[in-house]
């Protein structure tokens, strides 16, 4: 028998002319009642969806992503979007990392497969590491590999200080994953994730993340939902079951810079540089400084009047963030 959950799905996705999503809800069913046994049902329930789309019994709405450029309502100050053109070639990954990814853009490429067996894609991922090391990034590559919109939670339209409205507005962002697929963000995490135990964290925080993981857990719609934060350490534990995959950047290792580099550097003329001791220079510099090393050792090239990248240029980019880096906050 379908769950309650399924049937008010399914009641939905018709009320919102959500075709695609109301034949997807109605072969996981017959996947169900096929895994239970029973055969005749779920060819029957096969065979009248078959039928719907043939005779396009419900309304189609538009296939693609639905733009909130210009949203409106409250939605208008909760979230940014932009429509990224980055790909996973673009960044320099652990050969784990990428594995993972990888098999995240599989599955929701692919997503129809899986519903047809009441399976689901990995889709709620929580991104850990330090300052740089690709986590927003990844976003951006799951959103243009998939081509979807990325959607930016904006925390400081979010947080209010009068009780039940902050989960009123999660509630509203949760209900627009269901009307506008796409990849949602909510970086720096830890500004609701943080543990609801903490003694400075105040009662609204605590209802807050309470709400938050509520809605996830009953989250059943089609887009990826990514918690990005600096912060593992505050994290709830309760956080950590209700995601798919929780994924750990780092610092690169000395073979991931030495890839970087080289790669940032490629539609340059460079140099005979020693490669090896770079890379050594630049041990604990994160992803975003290495990108940011090489270009500032660009921007030196052309302002100089130069043809060609020199190791003093590339050495002086490091080193200044290196310095960055140690500098006190």
């Amino acid at each position: 028998m379908a769950t309650a959950d399924q049937l008010k799905a399914l009641i939905k996705s018709f009320s919102e002319q959500d075709a695609t999503r109301f034949y997807r809800i109605a072969l996981q069913l017959a996947a169900h009642e096929a895994r239970l046994g029973h055969g005749k049902v779920a060819t029957e329930l096969r065979d009248l969806v078959d039928r719907a789309r043939s005779q396009k019994a419900v309304v189609q709405r538009s296939s693609g992503p639905i733009p909130i450029s210009r949203p409106r309502g409250e939605l208008e100050g909760l979230l940014s979007v932009s429509y990224p053109d980055l790909h996973l070639q673009h960044m320099v990954l652990s050969p784990e990392i990428r594995e993972i990814l990888q098999r995240i853009l599989q599955e929701n490429r692919q997503q129809d497969k899986l519903l047809e067996h009441g399976l689901s894609p990995r889709r709620k991922l929580l991104l850990l590491g330090p300052p740089g090391t690709g986590k927003s990034m990844t976003a951006k590559i799951l959103a243009g590999e998939l081509h979807l919109p990325l959607f930016i939670v904006r925390f400081e339209a979010l947080i209010t200080k009068f009780m039940g409205e902050t989960a009123a507005k999660l509630r509203l962002i949760f209900d627009a994953m269901h009307q506008m697929r796409g990849v949602y963000l909510f970086d720096e995490f830890d500004a609701i994730g943080a543990q609801r135990a903490m003694p400075n964290e105040t009662g609204e925080i605590r209802r807050v993340l309470n709400s938050f993981l509520q809605f996830i857990e009953e989250d059943n719609s089609l887009s990826i939902i990514i918690a990005a934060t600096n912060h593992v350490e505050i994290l709830d534990r309760a956080l950590f079951r209700r995601f798919d995959d929780v994924i750990r950047f780092d610092v690169p290792s000395e073979e991931l810079i030495l890839r970087l580099l080289r790669e940032r550097l490629a539609g340059f003329e460079i140099e005979s540089l020693p490669w090896s001791q770079l890379a050594d220079q630049a041990r604990g510099l994160s992803h975003g400084d290495l990108v940011r090393s090489c270009e500032d050792a660009a921007k030196d090239m052309v302002l100089a009047g130069r043809e060609v990248i020199t190791e003093e240029s590339l050495r002086k980019a490091i080193l200044a963030r290196k310095v960055h880096l140690l500098a006190p906050s």
